[in-house]
């Protein structure tokens, strides 16, 4: 099995993963050239939900070419067009099943890590 031995950064809330990528709030210190490679990101967070995270993600300049992927209990069809409107890169459903769903990310982060191809120019931490 192919581990993959990448930091993992959770963020607790819409909020706080806009403060994450922004440098701002409690990460206002955190150099915002260092992006994460892929964003795992669910519909349903507190404060601010998964689709204004991602609406916000995608109007910034520095974040615009993140690869986002919605992994959400959601199999709502406007959540799904919404999601790709906004320029999700995936959407998968999560497993309701703990065992399936870390299965998932495991599988989701073999991809976006090692076999997804960057847009030229990405910067790498």
């Amino acid at each position: 099995m192919e581990m993959l031995r990448h930091e993992v950064v959770v963020a607790r809330d819409g909020a706080e993963a806009l403060d994450y990528l922004f440098g701002t709030g409690a990460y206002a210190s955190r150099d915002i050239a260092m992006l994460p490679q892929v964003i795992i990101l669910d519909l349903k967070l507190s404060k601010i939900d998964g689709l204004e995270v991602l609406r916000r993600l995608r109007a910034a300049p520095h974040t615009k070419l993140l690869p986002i992927v919605i992994l959400t209990s959601s199999n709502e069809e406007r959540d799904r067009l919404e999601g790709y409107g906004l320029g999700a890169n995936s959407y998968v459903r999560k497993p309701v099943d703990f065992a399936e769903f870390v299965d998932a990310v495991r599988q989701l982060g073999l991809y976006w890590l090692l076999l997804n191809e960057r847009p030229p120019a990405w910067r790498k931490n």
